[in-house]
């Protein structure tokens, strides 16, 4: 919090990338959304470049552990946009909540791919779930980010910040395009658990469905607090022991070795109090 350096580099990046504004590219009947948040990671990522002489390796630890405070104001902000349609929510309570059980199907997805690639314990961190703001806080919290864990989410976190978008813009165009899917289901479903990928999705819905804008961003906005809420409680009790599990198979299935055992902060800080 003290790093004044750190803070004026990102009033800086912030300003620079409101600037630019939310960029929309039609596509068929959709649109992607290129949104300032995408702007300002790619100037941060550029700013880390040793030639550029910006920001050095304590800037990044001290951006770090700033992660958990900015997801407090990204909880706030949804829940302005919740409030006003909360009857309707409430409504769509049971299919809001029961629809985080789909987000474990991606550790069934990544962890093998990983394995088979060749990633260590980074296939745990960055296949649990979709690696958004809470899990990245999660894993933080639970193995430290500069661990192969930390690696792993860190990773994903990027790539879906970058590429998540686009993707989830073309595919929500397709999506309301071609299946029989109601746009609040969709707009429930682009609640994935990450801010800029919900709003990427919730522009193109509101952009084929103008009548129904308010509602579709209501709904996004709800679903996508819930995945940070209660997708946190599903990600710490199910979905890192199935993914340790299912790691644990797959490198011994490819290695013909037991897989060597990951560092959890609280028990590295029990063993060091002995």
């Amino acid at each position: 919090m003290k790093n004044i350096k750190l803070h004026i580099i990102v009033l800086v990046l912030i300003i620079i990338a409101e600037l630019i504004g939310a960029i929309n590219i039609p596509v068929g009947p959709g649109r992607i959304v290129l949104v300032p948040m995408l702007y300002a990671l790619i100037m941060g990522i550029f700013m880390t470049l040793k030639f550029v002489k910006v920001a050095n390796h304590k800037d990044m630890v001290d951006a770090s552990s700033l992660i958990s405070l900015t997801l407090l104001l990204l909880m706030a902000r949804y829940g302005t946009l919740v409030g006003p349609t909360l009857d309707k929510i409430l409504a769509a309570s049971p299919a809001l909540i029961l629809q985080e059980f789909g987000n474990l199907g991606t550790l069934f997805i990544g962890v093998p791919i990983a394995v088979m690639i060749g990633l260590k314990r980074e296939a745990i961190g960055g296949a649990h779930s979709i690696a958004r703001e809470p899990n990245v806080a999660l894993i933080g919290d639970m193995y430290g980010l500069d661990s192969p864990e930390g690696r792993g989410v860190m990773g994903v976190y990027i790539c879906g910040t970058v590429f998540g978008t686009i993707f989830i813009a073309l595919l929500t165009t397709f999506c309301a395009s071609y299946l029989p899917f109601h746009p609040f289901s969709l707009a429930m479903a682009a609640g994935v658990g990450s801010a800029s990928m919900m709003t990427a999705s919730v522009g193109t819905l509101s952009s084929m469905f103008p009548n129904l804008a308010t509602e579709i961003q209501a709904f996004g906005a709800a679903s996508n607090m819930l995945s940070g809420l209660d997708g946190l409680y599903m990600s710490l009790f199910m979905a890192l022991p199935l993914t340790e599990w299912l790691y644990r198979k797959c490198y011994k299935l490819k290695y013909k070795q037991e897989p060597e055992k990951g560092i959890r902060i609280n028990v590295a800080k029990k063993e060091a109090g002995k």
